[in-house]
């Protein structure tokens, strides 16, 4: 923790913000406390990733509480997303530190142009010292708004950053193996492997209704991060100095993977599938066990309306998901391709059809 140079922070709606919504200005900077000071000396380099745009849109717009239908939603981040980013700016200020807002869907990440894009800025925001703020687009999303109050989105930007560590803060100073608010349970200071909690109820999200997260979805983003080589603290805001000085805190998840290409981590926990595509049992077992490119030849079946680049599933013939991939052709060319060689096919469609459905480099197995 100590010698991690570039860290990915996230925090949650609860630890910026007031239960009846609306930013609370003293958690803010006491935050923005910490992150200033952490990278001063200019050794560390810190990604910040912010939940609280819906909630600091709540009391702007007289709601109670985090609305459930997805209009209201956006709205809220349409009006709380500005308020939070000038609450940033306003108290990274004095200590002369610029920010840069960076805002993003998983359907930017899942798809080459957009990918490299986000990383480029991120990258030159870093290089040029100014402080990146992540948020997801609330205001343009749809499925991705129920990402799980960013936690996964943090994981996803780790990865994306090259980051040495991951800090996810929220209102729990780390994963008991009970309910830390009765006796007799205690915080479990270190996961090796996701077998340590195996026997370890999660609880989901708090009372506070703010936002959408809990500690279910701060350790599913840990395992992500753990998963693709990222070492993670999970542990409480009020200790976030402490987690970024390699103090003992929280509950760390020791990295249990190797670091894959960015892309397919985004494709396999960020991607929304348009459609799915049925293999027979060799293209099964070429995809999954040989690690081949889906051929048109081992496809049985398709359903949904997709475009050429989209995510997809591919399904085994008992209907189950064992591969997620982009795919190369539209929902509307597959059905005359199902069954062909890719020689029949260009034979007969021209050129541009003798090649893969989906190609093994824009494929994650999600079934061995």
């Amino acid at each position: 923790m100590r010698e991690a140079r570039r860290i990915v922070v996230k925090v949650g709606s609860s630890s910026l913000t007031t239960a009846a919504g609306g930013l609370d200005a003293d958690r803010v900077d006491a935050l923005v406390d910490v992150l200033a000071k952490s990278r001063s000396g200019g050794e560390k380099e810190i990604v910040l990733v912010s939940s609280g745009a819906i909630a600091a849109g709540l009391a702007p717009l007289g709601l109670r509480r985090r609305p459930k239908d997805l209009a209201r939603q956006q709205a809220a981040a349409s009006v709380g997303q500005g308020l939070l980013v000038a609450r940033y700016t306003a108290s990274f200020a004095r200590y002369g530190v610029r920010v840069g807002q960076v805002l993003l869907t998983s359907d930017d990440m899942s798809r080459r142009a957009h990918h490299r894009n986000a990383s480029r800025t991120l990258d030159k925001l870093l290089a040029m010292g100014a402080f990146p703020i992540v948020n997801e687009n609330d205001t343009v999303a749809t499925d991705e708004i129920r990402f799980g109050d960013n936690d996964r989105l943090a994981a996803l930007v780790a990865h994306l950053v090259h980051a040495d560590l991951l800090v996810l803060l929220s209102d729990v100073d780390g994963v008991y193996d009970g309910d830390p608010s009765k006796p007799g349970t205690s915080r479990i200071a270190e996961v090796r492997s996701p077998e340590d909690l195996a026997h370890v109820e999660i609880g989901s999200a708090g009372k506070a209704g703010v936002g959408t997260g809990g500690m279910v979805t701060k350790v599913e983003a840990a395992r992500i991060a753990a998963a693709a080589g990222i070492p993670v603290v999970l542990t409480s805001a009020v200790h976030a100095a402490d987690a970024l000085s390699g103090g003992d805190t929280g509950t760390y998840f020791h990295a249990t993977g190797k670091r894959s290409a960015d892309r397919l981590l985004w494709l396999q926990h960020a991607s929304t599938p348009q459609g799915s595509l049925t293999l027979d049992d060799g293209a099964v077992h070429a995809v999954v066990e040989r690690r081949k490119s889906l051929l048109p030849a081992g496809i049985a079946g398709v359903e949904g309306e997709f475009s050429a680049g989209d995510p997809v599933e591919l399904r085994d013939g008992q209907g189950r998901a064992v591969a997620r991939g982009l795919v190369n052709f539209d929902a509307k060319e597959i059905p005359q391709l199902i069954g062909r060689s890719t020689r029949e096919l260009a034979r007969e469609l021209g050129a541009e059809y003798e090649r893969e459905v989906v190609h093994r480099d824009d494929l994650v197995i999600l079934h061995p």
